[in-house]
């Protein structure tokens, strides 16, 4: 079952959070030989998506990864609520969606 956690992204600034994973005894989820993806949507149904930079941290035993998105990419976004998850794949190919929620857009004034 996939964590719920909504963010805020500010359109045309850089944007990244960092995700704690752990595993069913609370420890931290070792992402060695781990893929990882993230996307958002405007809705479920949409056929477009805005993908995420996926990277765990440099020890991947820590648990932590990172999801981002760079300022030419976030201006290009419309602002209100998109849909986002994260889905980590192991070796074998097994698919688990880690994190999942809400992604909002907020305006932004300055074009530089």
């Amino acid at each position: 079952m996939a964590i719920k956690a909504n963010i805020v992204i500010d359109q045309g600034a850089d944007f990244t959070a960092e995700i704690e994973l752990l595993d069913t005894d609370g420890d931290p989820y070792d992402l060695s030989d781990h893929t990882i993806a993230g996307s958002m949507r405007k809705n479920y149904a949409s056929s477009t998506s805005v993908d995420f930079v996926c990277t765990p941290r440099q020890d991947p035993t820590t648990g932590y990864l990172f999801i981002s998105l760079e300022d030419s990419v976030t201006s290009e976004l419309e602002p209100g609520r998109y849909l986002y998850d994260v889905v980590i794949e192991d070796l074998s190919g097994v698919k688990t969606r880690v994190v999942e929620g809400v992604a909002t857009i907020t305006p932004g004034m300055t074009r530089a």
